[in-house]
């Protein structure tokens, strides 16, 4: 059975930093499409980056600029650093682990990655 455990999370000011870790237990986990995405409380499930097997990344609209997304395979651990947080950015991070992109792809419409973390929470007050 394939385990994720995210770690990372915390309180932290507005314009503050955080680093969320995501170490997986399978290997090979060089082949997975890895990502994070994250949900607030009464909102939606929100995209926030992933990275695959030949290092591309992509991100949600509202973390571009200020997110990046990290893989080290030798470790078996995803990464997000997140600079200049922002109240916005409160919620229950998630990270999550596919062959294909389809979490990615239809996250809002439901759809969901065949290995999930059980979450890090990451509050930014004002």
């Amino acid at each position: 059975e394939v385990h994720l455990v995210e770690s990372g999370g915390g309180s932290v000011q507005s314009g503050g930093a955080l680093r969320l870790s995501c170490t997986i237990s399978e290997s090979p986990y060089s082949t997975y499409v890895m990502g994070w995405y994250r949900h607030a409380p009464g909102q939606e499930r929100e995209r926030v980056a992933y990275t695959d097997a030949a290092v591309s990344t992509a991100y949600g609209d509202s973390v571009k600029g200020r997110f990046t997304v990290s893989r080290d395979n030798a470790k078996n651990t995803l990464y997000l650093q997140m600079n200049q947080l922002q109240t916005e950015d409160t919620a229950m991070y998630y990270c999550a682990a596919d062959t294909t992109y389809s979490w990615w792809l239809l996250l809002t419409q439901g759809a969901v990655a065949r290995f999930r973390g059980q979450g890090t929470q990451v509050t930014v007050s004002s």
